[in-house]
């Protein structure tokens, strides 16, 4: 397998000759894609770092509901609930979902596939999703030369 990085630019689509509308994201890569042999229906892995979230609560980090709006509840509406037991086991579990730092993971997209590369723009697109912001440094993977 051969490594490649790249530079997640933009999301776009294309149109094929049958009228089907393509997804694809937009990554300019470096100069060893050319001696790498690009080329148009090549299956590739797509590793790049997630969007960071900062630090969030249960709600947008793991998708709790929170509690009531009504019913004498005034502040706990996106709060995480009970976290543990009383004196058995007296203690809050390893594991246990809480707030925190979100986002930021490296990602691994298997199964696209690269629809068209421009070797003068060096500029190749790529079907479906690619983890990571704009400008965000992505590796792709050529499964089968």
């Amino acid at each position: 397998m051969e490594k490649i990085l790249g530079t997640k630019i933009e999301m776009s689509q294309v149109f094929k000759d049958d009228g089907e509308v393509v997804p694809v994201t937009l990554i300019k890569v470096n100069e060893t894609a050319k001696e790498a042999g690009l080329k148009a229906e090549t299956p590739i892995i797509i590793r790049g770092f997630s969007k960071g979230k900062g630090y969030t609560g249960v709600v947008k980090r793991y998708g709790f509901r929170g509690g009531p709006a009504t019913h004498g509840q005034s502040d706990r509406h996106r709060a995480p609930g009970s976290i543990g037991n009383r004196t058995t086991p007296g203690r809050v579990y390893k594991g246990k979902r809480m707030s925190g730092r979100s986002g930021g993971n490296r990602i691994t997209v298997k199964g696209s596939k690269i629809i068209d590369f421009d070797k003068n723009s060096m500029v190749a697109r790529v079907s479906g999703p690619v983890p990571g912001a704009r400008n965000g440094n992505v590796v792709i993977e050529i499964l089968n030369k």
